[in-house]
C-alpha cells in the first residue's frame, strides 16, 4: 500500500477518471518551433505521464489568431500545429493521464525586457512591471476573443485533450479584468465585482456550449496579488464567490502575485514557509466549498501533498517545478522510492531559462525533454575505463555517478571531508537549504554505483598518476579573484578575504559584531545576497557596494525581486555604480567609494570588516602536470570556466556520457 493513499487515489471529474490526484501545473517549456510543438515537447509530457502524474496542464497555447505569429507557442491555427497536438494527446492520454491545455493571454502583463507593442487589456493603464499600456478592448472585441477561445478549445477536444484550464492569475488578461486596480471600466465587463468576473463567466459558458459537460474545465484564479488597490484576500473571496456560484467548471486553484514587484510571490522558495498558500487557498475555497480545489505553491515533497489532501485544504495537489526536476516523482512516491527522487531546489533556474528565451532546463535534471526521461538509466559504455575525478562539487559528483553507472571504475578525490563543494556552503546560508538535494542525490547514487571516494584528500599529480587512469576529470572549481583596490600585502596576509572564506569563518559561530560590514559585489548571484542576509544579523550595519547600476544582474527576475524585498526589509544599504578606492583610510574605519561614472566620492564609516564576491578564476593547476604526463584530462564545471550550477551538473553529465 502507498504511503500516500489519498494522493494516489483515483478521482472522478467531468465523467472521467483521474488515476491519482497529482497534477502537473502549467510550465512553459519553449520546446516549440515555428508554432509547432517539437518531439522534446512530446517527450517531456509523455515522461511525466508515464512517471505517474494523473493530470497535466500544458503551457499556454496559442488559441487566438493574434498569437499565430508567435513561434514560441504551440498553435491551433495550422494543420501542422493540430497534428502535433493530436500526437501529444495520444502520448499523454495513452498513459491514462488526463491532458489539459491552458488558456492564457498576456494582456498588458510582461516580464521580458521592453514594453509590449500589441497589448490589449481592460483599461488603458500601465502594467506595474513593464509599464506596457494596452489597447482598451471594446465589448465587441472582448466577445470576439471569448468566441475564438471557445472555438479553439473545441479544436483541442477534437485533438484528444481531456479539457482546458483558464489561467486567470499571475497578472495576465483575465486577472486584469478581475482586478479593481487594472479594470476601470463601467460596462458589462467592469465596475463591481460581478461585472469584472463577466469575461470569465462568459468564457466558461462558451466552452461548455462548444465542448459539453464531458470535458474538464479548470480555473486558476487570483489569490492576493500584492498590488496596491488590487486583489486582497477579501476581494479574492468575493471573486471566487461570484464565479463559484455560477459554476459549470470542474476544479479551481489560486495563484499569488502579478506583473509587479510582487511577481516573485508566484514562485515561493526556501526563504519562506513551505506550502505557504495552502491555508489561504482553504479560506478562499469556502466561497464554494463543494468545488474540487487544487493545492499550489512551493510543495516539493509527497508528504506535503498528502497533508493538503487529508487536511481538507484541497482535493488535488499541483506540482510544477518538482515535476520538471523528476518526471517519475509520482511513481517513486507511490512505490516508496522517495530516496531516489531528484528533488526540486526551488532555485527558479527553470523560470529564468524560459524567460531568457531558451529551452526549459533544470539545475538538478540534465535530461529535461529527452526521450525516456522517466526513471532514466545511462547506457553501458563499450569499454570500461579507469576514471579519476578531482573535485567533490556537484559537477564532479554528477560525472562520478553517471560514469560509474555506465560501467567505468571511478575514483573521486575531494579536498573536503564532505561532498558538495561551494554548493554545500550556499546550502547553509538563508534560503539555500534545498540545494543539498543536488549533492545528496548525486552522492547516494555514486555510492550505489560503486564509486571510490577519497575524501579529505587534496590530490597531487603523483596521487593521480599512481592510479594509472585512462582519463582524469578535473572538477576542481574556482576561486574569487582579488579586486584591484586591495593592496598586495593585505591579500598576502589574508587581512581581507573573499566572501566564501568569510562565510565559512562565521557560520559555525554564534556571535554579533559591532560596526559595518562592507561587501563588494562583482558576482551578482544568489549566494552573495544570501550571505548578505546572514551577515545583516551579525553586524550592526551592512553595505552592499557594486560597480553595476543595480544588484542581482545575473539572477532571474523573480529571485532578484525576492532578494530586494528581503534586503530592504533588513535595512541593508545598497550603493550602486561605485568601486572602493585604495584603502588608505581603513585604519580609521573608513572606506571611500568612487562613482564609476563621474568620480564623485562617498565615505562608508565605522567599518569593522571588508569582504568581496568577485569574478572567479578556474583552479586548474593540475592540468599542465597531468597532460605533460600524457594523461587524457578533461575540465568540467568551474575548472573549465566559472559558471552556474546548471552548467556544472549539465557538463558533468555530458562528459560522463562521452567516456
Amino acid at each position: 500500500m502507498s504511503s500516500y493513499p489519498t494522493l494516489f487515489s483515483p478521482m472522478k471529474m467531468a465523467g472521467m477518471t483521474l488515476k491519482n490526484r497529482l497534477g502537473h501545473a502549467s510550465m512553459t517549456t519553449r520546446f516549440c518551433k515555428d508554432g509547432v510543438l517539437t518531439e522534446n515537447f512530446i517527450n517531456y509530457h509523455h515522461s511525466r505521464a508515464k512517471g505517474g502524474t494523473g493530470l497535466i496542464v500544458t503551457e499556454p497555447l496559442a488559441l487566438l489568431e493574434r498569437h499565430e505569429a508567435d513561434p514560441r507557442r504551440p498553435t491551433v491555427f495550422s494543420q501542422a500545429g493540430l497534428e502535433a497536438l493530436a500526437r501529444l494527446a495520444a502520448a499523454v492520454e495513452g498513459e491514462d493521464t488526463r491532458l489539459l491545455g491552458q488558456i492564457q493571454e498576456f494582456g498588458r502583463g510582461r516580464h521580458e525586457v521592453g514594453r509590449g507593442s500589441n497589448a490589449v487589456g481592460a483599461s488603458a493603464l500601465p502594467d506595474d512591471l513593464s509599464w506596457t499600456v494596452p489597447h482598451p478592448m471594446s465589448e465587441q472585441e472582448i466577445l470576439a476573443m471569448i468566441e475564438t477561445f471557445a472555438d479553439s478549445t473545441l479544436k483541442l477536444k477534437n485533438c484528444g485533450f481531456s479539457g482546458v484550464e483558464i489561467s486567470a492569475g499571475h497578472g495576465h488578461i483575465f486577472h486584469q479584468f478581475l482586478s479593481p486596480q487594472a479594470n476601470k471600466r463601467d460596462d458589462s465587463f467592469g465596475g463591481d465585482t460581478r461585472r469584472r468576473c463577466q469575461m470569465i463567466i462568459s468564457l466558461i459558458d462558451a466552452i461548455r456550449e462548444r465542448c459539453g459537460n464531458h470535458f474538464i474545465l479548470g480555473l486558476k484564479l487570483p489569490g492576493e496579488d500584492y498590488v496596491p488597490g488590487g486583489i486582497d484576500m477579501t476581494e479574492a473571496f468575493n471573486i471566487a464567490k461570484e464565479i463559484g456560484d455560477h459554476g459549470h467548471f470542474d476544479y479551481w486553484t489560486f495563484a499569488w502575485g502579478a506583473h509587479a514587484n510582487s511577481l516573485y510571490t508566484h514562485l515561493p522558495d526556501a526563504h519562506g514557509d513551505r506550502a505557504p498558500y495552502n491555508g489561504k487557498i482553504a479560506e478562499i475555497r469556502k466561497a464554494a466549498p463543494s468545488i474540487p480545489t487544487g493545492a499550489l505553491g512551493y510543495m516539493t515533497d509527497p508528504n506535503e501533498a498528502e497533508h493538503a489532501l487529508t487536511s481538507g485544504q484541497a482535493e488535488l495537489a499541483f506540482f510544477g517545478r518538482p515535476l520538471v526536476t523528476d518526471p517519475a516523482f509520482g511513481n517513486k512516491a507511490r512505490e516508496g522510492r522517495e530516496g531516489t527522487i531528484r528533488y526540486c531546489v526551488s532555485c527558479n533556474t527553470c523560470w529564468r531559462t524560459i524567460v531568457d528565451g531558451n529551452k526549459l532546463e533544470c539545475d538538478n535534471n540534465p535530461l529535461v525533454g529527452q526521450p525516456g526521461e522517466d526513471d532514466w538509466t545511462p547506457s553501458a559504455a563499450e569499454i570500461s575505463k579507469k576514471v579519476v575525478i578531482v573535485g567533490g562539487g556537484i559537477s564532479g559528483l554528477e560525472a562520478a555517478w553517471v560514469a560509474a553507472a555506465r560501467g567505468h571504475v571511478v575514483t573521486l578525490f575531494s579536498a573536503s571531508q564532505e561532498v558538495g563543494g561551494k554548493t554545500r556552503l550556499h546550502a547553509e546560508l538563508p534560503g539555500g537549504e534545498n540545494l543539498s538535494s543536488i549533492y545528496d542525490y548525486q552522492y547516494e547514487a555514486a555510492v550505489k554505483q560503486g564509486v571510490t571516494f577519497k575524501l579529505g584528500t587534496e590530490a597531487t599529480a603523483e596521487d593521480i598518476k599512481a592510479l594509472e587512469p585512462d582519463v582524469v576529470l578535473l572538477a576542481t572549481g574556482s576561486t574569487p579573484s582579488i579586486p584591484n583596490f586591495i593592496p598586495e600585502e593585505y591579500a598576502a596576509e589574508g587581512f581581507i578575504i573573499d566572501l566564501r572564506l568569510f562565510s565559512e569563518m562565521f557560520l559555525d559561530r554564534s556571535r554579533s559584531e559591532a560596526g559595518t560590514l562592507l561587501i563588494y559585489d562583482q558576482d551578482h548571484t544568489d549566494m552573495t545576497y544570501a550571505a548578505a542576509e546572514y551577515f545583516s544579523s551579525v553586524f550592526d550595519h551592512l553595505v552592499l557596494a557594486t560597480p553595476r547600476e543595480r544588484i542581482g544582474s545575473d539572477m532571474a527576475l523573480v529571485n532578484r525581486q525576492g532578494f530586494y524585498q528581503r534586503l530592504h526589509d533588513k535595512k541593508i544599504e545598497i550603493i550602486t555604480s561605485v568601486e572602493p578606492e585604495f584603502l588608505d583610510r581603513l585604519e580609521d574605519g573608513i572606506v571611500r567609494l568612487k562613482n564609476v561614472y563621474n568620480g564623485s566620492m562617498v565615505d562608508v564609516e565605522n567599518i569593522a570588516a571588508i569582504t568581496f564576491s568577485t569574478a572567479r578564476v578556474p583552479n586548474n593547476d593540475l592540468l599542465g602536470p597531468l597532460r605533460d604526463a600524457g594523461i587524457d584530462v578533461k575540465l568540467l564545471g568551474d575548472a573549465f570556466a566559472p559558471r552556474s550550477p546548471l552548467a556544472a551538473t549539465r557538463e558533468g553529465f555530458s562528459i560522463a556520457m562521452t567516456l
